[in-house]
Formats: C-alpha cells, sequence, structure tokens
C-alpha cells in the first residue's frame, strides 16, 4: 500500500481552478497574535522550542485548504456545514512539491501566513526522485538528484528560523521494493542531504522523517534506513502517513524502530503520527477505502525526546488516493466532497459521482 497526493498535471488544474499560486492544508482554531509567535521564537530556540509553541499556540489552519474553498463555494450543499466543522476548520498539512514553480517563494509565503496568524505551520516535502515508486499514481518528483538538492535546499531556506513542522518524503524510505540497489542508495544520500540542509538553514524546524507504517516494512529494517538517511540531524521520524492503522499498532511500531536503533548505537528518537484518517483503523484496503474515520486532531502530545511526540493531519482528509476504490473517477489528490463528508462521520457509503 502506498499513500498519494497531487500529481503535477492535477494540481496544475487545481491551481488554475482556485486562482492560487499554492496547494494547501493545515490545525487550531483558538488565535493568538503574531507577537507572541515572534517572541516565543526568540526565547524558545529549536525544535523543541517549535514544539513548545504549537503545543501553547496551536498549529497553523490554512482559511484556503481544499476544503475550505469547497465549502466557501457550495454553502447551499447538505454535506457543506460537516465538512466545514469537520475537516476546514482542522489544521493539516500543506504538501509540497514539484507542481511548484518556485518552491523557495511557495514554502516561503506559507510560513509568512502561518507567522502572522500566531500558529505553527506543519509541512510536507514530497519531490524525491523516482516519487511513489510502487503506486504511480502520484509518481513524479524532481528528474535528478542534482535537482532535488536544489529543491531541497531551497525549500529548507524559506523556512529560515521560523518555527515549523516538516514531514520529510513519504514513502521514500518504505517503497524499497519497487527500487534497485542505486534507487535505494541514491535515496538514502539524498533524505541524508536533506536532513543536513533542514539542520543547518532551518534550525527551529521540527522534522521528522517519514518513516513508512506497521505493515509496509519491518522495524529493523525502517531503523536502517533511516539510519543510513541522517535521522540524526532532525528531530524524529513520522509514522502512518496516509494511512489507516490504530494508534496503538503505530506506537508499538514506532518503539520496535527505536528499538533497532538502539542495537545500532543509535539514539532513539521521537516520532509522530498521522492521525488523520484513522478513526475507524484500516480495513485491509489503501486506496480510496469505505468505512473509514477521520482520527484525533492535529496536537503536540509530549516533549519529552521519547516515542509518540504528536499527532498530525498529515494526509489531506477528503483528498482521493487515486482512481480506485470508492472513488474510481477521482484523480489523485482531488478533493471529492462525498469521501470528506463520508470521512468525517465513518459512513460505510460509496462516493458519489459528482
Amino acid at each position: 500500500m502506498t499513500r498519494t497526493h497531487l500529481t503535477a498535471a492535477v494540481a496544475a488544474g487545481l491551481l488554475t481552478a482556485v486562482g492560487l499560486t499554492t496547494v494547501v492544508v493545515t490545525q487550531s482554531a483558538t488565535a493568538a497574535p503574531a507577537a507572541s509567535l515572534v517572541a516565543a521564537k526568540a526565547v524558545a530556540a529549536g525544535p523543541i522550542g517549535t514544539l513548545n509553541l504549537a503545543a501553547s499556540s496551536g498549529f497553523y489552519v490554512d482559511p484556503k485548504s481544499q476544503s475550505a474553498l469547497w465549502t466557501a463555494a457550495n454553502p447551499g450543499d447538505s454535506r457543506m456545514p460537516v465538512i466545514r466543522e469537520g475537516l476546514a476548520k482542522n489544521p493539516m498539512a500543506r504538501w509540497f512539491g514539484d507542481w511548484f514553480t518556485s518552491i523557495s517563494k511557495s514554502v516561503g509565503d506559507y510560513v509568512d501566513a502561518s507567522e502572522k496568524a500566531g500558529k505553527v505551520p506543519i509541512l510536507v516535502a514530497y519531490s524525491i526522485p523516482n516519487r511513489d515508486a510502487c503506486s504511480g499514481y502520484s509518481g513524479g518528483g524532481e528528474t535528478s538528484a542534482a535537482k532535488y538538492r536544489t529543491w531541497i535546499s531551497s525549500y529548507a531556506g524559506a523556512i529560515m528560523d521560523r518555527p515549523a513542522v516538516v514531514v520529510l518524503e513519504p514513502d521514500a524510505l518504505a517503497d524499497y521494493s519497487c527500487l534497485d540497489s542505486s534507487q535505494k542508495a541514491e535515496r538514502e544520500n539524498l533524505i541524508r542531504y536533506a536532513t543536513e540542509q533542514f539542520r543547518d538553514k532551518a534550525p527551529n524546524a521540527a522534522v521528522y522523517i517519514d518513516a513508512g507504517n506497521s505493515k509496509y516494512a519491518k522495524a529493523t529494517d525502517i531503523a536502517d534506513r533511516l539510519a543510513k538517511a541522517g535521522v540524526d540531524n532532525v528531530r524524529g521520524f513520522a509514522l502512518n502517513v496516509s494511512n489507516f492503522h490504530t494508534e496503538s499498532e503505530e506506537t508499538a511500531f514506532g518503539d520496535a524502530v527505536n528499538m533497532a536503533l538502539a542495537a545500532q548505537g543509535k539514539s532513539e528518537k521521537p516520532y509522530v503520527m498521522d492521525t488523520s484518517r484513522n478513526g475507524n483503523g484500516w480495513n485491509g484496503q489503501w486506496c480510496n477505502p469505505v468505512g473509514r474515520k477521520i482520527g484525533v486532531t492535529s496536537r503536540v502530545d509530549s516533549t519529552d525526546g521519547t516515542s509518540l511526540e504528536a499527532r498530525l493531519w498529515i494526509k489531506t482528509a477528503g483528498n482521493s488516493d487515486g482512481e480506485c476504490g470508492n472513488a474510481p473517477t477521482s484523480k489523485a489528490g482531488t478533493f471529492n466532497p462525498q469521501i470528506a463528508y463520508d470521512m468525517v462521520l465513518g459512513n460505510q457509503s460509496g462516493a458519489r459521482t459528482l
């Protein structure tokens, strides 16, 4: 199973349709003045300061997320109040990939907006070469290692010293079954380079390398890949991205990964979990499965540096995984209001054609 988001073509069409230069998603409804964010940043440096700030002030809720845009454009739809309250008013991650013309401007503008709102943004970096190698629904990424280094360096540089949470390259360390040995080595080297860029250029960013989930690869294999990919340079790792597994399953897996890291002589690392769609657990299908439900909204659970550190909505709930499951005509990354409505309520119905 893989997870899917906007392909370049789908993203371009969406951006044209809504008149934006970026695609969205993000957290927290209680407003805090921007001055509090600036003050906190000045006294609470580093990832731990960012997490403490997110715990006190909340994550950023983007007013132009796909669910928010849909609710604004469809006030008379009977599903609108459920989607607005259940999705649009909650913080989710915004995914950044090769569909943006200027990654530096796009990331910089997004972090600017979060900073002005007095909140901490959640971002995803998703442009590794041979992206989504197993599924292909979200295939793409930068066309060479050199271009990726330029891209990720610009990404980190755009955040600068502002607080942010970043999930680094979903699927990249998990879909090794679809890569040859040279591609695996290149991928580990590129993610290591990315961790160095964030460490050096975005010192207040809490960065988590995606580590798949409990059903995707063995904990010992993931730990080995994390170690080679520079997990020591960043805050930790991320689990269950765009998936449906329960918290108990993923915390057990996260602890097993840490045990495997310790067995290699590496430091154990905190981890975050995607809870955007795990409210009903997994039914054995990964692509637009029926009957799934949103989970716990984005929040910081602990900052003690061990085990589960935060629950985050990393996947954009309501977006199609691809032309499959209960949305056979919805391309990956496109917002489907019936999927969104059913996801909020945990309905068993399939998505209707719109």
